[in-house]
């Protein structure tokens, strides 16, 4: 069994709801640190074009979005309910929301003193400032739009109360946390536990599912160079496509792939698989090999070249 490499960095709410996932699975894992913003030349001989955190891989396979990362976690692990698609609607709907229209409003209502002391201690005052002007021009061509700092508190709010009347149990769906649990924190991680937002204190359900949701811990894991990966990439093979997922009449095309949000960048290469809920791109690199890149469908474009 590949063990994962996480490439991520620490103050990434992407990147905290797949640790969580792997503390609560206690999968062993490899923690790649790299740059909060591109350019990330190593990492994009991994990924192409694909710019958004985290990214994990396991041996030449590698893993795009979060969603496709926890469907790895998932299947290694025998933890099906971390699987977006295998939830019932309702969870699906909620998860889908907390990443999506939610994710923002949670980002910007964090974005306290408290933050600004902590993003000092992991950034040179010049990487801060290429992030602040990396992510206005990220999104000036988001699809989503961001919400103004009232709206986004309000936003937020109104996710708080829904959050806290969700809570009859430990977790928002049962007694064992889903996707749709490790969806939802992240979020609220970045305000609680970076920005230190007293919004949390009126929701006592939610502070206790918060706490319950820390406790996974972010499991055991080794730090390894990008080098290194790439190095794991170069001595893999990709794992085999099994046959039905070779079908489909666009199999063997030339195509790209791209986020419909925002980080829209492309990831060029030759489409050698379609699962359900899946791409999967072979990307050739002169010193590492053929490599595997899997995209969620949801969310994501596939165009001819």
């Amino acid at each position: 069994m590949s063990q994962i490499i996480l490439h991520h960095y620490a103050l990434s709410p992407f990147g905290q709801k797949i640790r969580s996932m792997l503390g609560y699975t206690g999968l062993a894992w490899q923690s790649a640190l790299t740059r909060e913003m591109p350019p990330r030349p190593e990492l994009s001989r991994l990924a192409g074009g694909y710019r958004k955190i985290p990214v994990a891989q396991c041996g030449a396979d590698i893993f795009c979005d979060s969603r496709t990362i926890a469907a790895e976690i998932g299947r290694l692990a025998g933890n099906p309910e971390l699987v977006l698609e295998n939830l019932p609607e309702n969870a699906q709907d909620w998860a889908r929301r907390a990443d999506g229209e939610l994710f923002f409003p949670c980002v910007l209502t964090g974005g306290t003193r408290a933050l600004q002391r902590k993003v000092r201690q992991q950034m040179s005052w010049l990487d801060i400032g290429r992030f602040i002007v990396d992510r206005i021009a990220m999104g000036r061509k988001a699809a989503v739009k961001m919400p103004g700092r009232s709206q986004a508190q309000a936003l937020v709010l109104e996710h708080l109360a829904a959050v806290e009347a969700q809570l009859q149990q430990v977790f928002l769906f049962g007694s064992q946390p889903n996707h749709a649990d490790f969806s939802t924190y992240h979020g609220l991680w970045f305000m609680h536990e970076l920005g230190e937002s007293p919004l949390l204190a009126d929701f006592p359900r939610t502070l206790s599912w918060m706490a319950a949701m820390k406790a996974l811990g972010d499991g055991a894991s080794e730090p390894v160079s990008i080098h290194e990966a790439l190095a794991v990439a170069a001595a893999a093979h990709p794992r085999a496509i099994p046959p039905q997922q070779r079908q489909a009449a666009c199999v063997g095309e030339a195509v790209r792939i791209a986020p419909q949000d925002y980080g829209q960048e492309p990831t060029d290469g030759i489409l050698v698989g379609v699962a359900a809920h899946s791409w999967i791109l072979a990307r050739e690199d002169a010193e590492l090999g053929t490599l595997h890149v899997h995209f969620p469908q949801q969310g994501y474009a596939l165009t001819p070249l």
